[in-house]
């Protein structure tokens, strides 16, 4: 009973420590030493299953992100709210983030 307690009390400080507090989840934007642009990071994350890396990849019937014309509000609502088989990230991602993905994916654009 004893040892049960102390692996319990244990798992709890655990979490406690290694928990996301609302503070780490507004984290700055900016990218750690060396890395890429937070944009990027999340773009690898969450995007590149289905669009791939370069915006191209097209998996699950993803739209080709270098052809893309929606403007920089519409991208933001789109990754906001999804839309057919794309999940909303409005719950995942801050605004910011949403703002950072965005910006990376205009960056993917193919230029006229």
């Amino acid at each position: 009973m004893r040892n049960t307690a102390l692996l319990l009390g244990a798992i709890t400080a655990l979490l406690i420590a290694c928990g996301n507090s609302e503070a780490d989840s507004r984290a700055s934007l900016a990218p750690a030493e060396g890395g890429a642009p937070k944009g990027e990071q999340l773009f690898r994350m969450h995007c590149v299953l289905c669009h791939g890396s370069t915006g191209k990849l097209g998996f699950n019937g993803a739209k080709d992100l270098t052809l893309s014309v929606l403007s920089r509000a519409e991208m933001i609502t789109r990754v906001s709210e999804g839309k057919g088989t794309m999940q909303p990230y409005k719950q995942m991602l801050t605004p910011k983030e949403i703002e950072a993905v965005v910006d990376h994916v205009r960056a993917l654009a193919v230029k006229p």
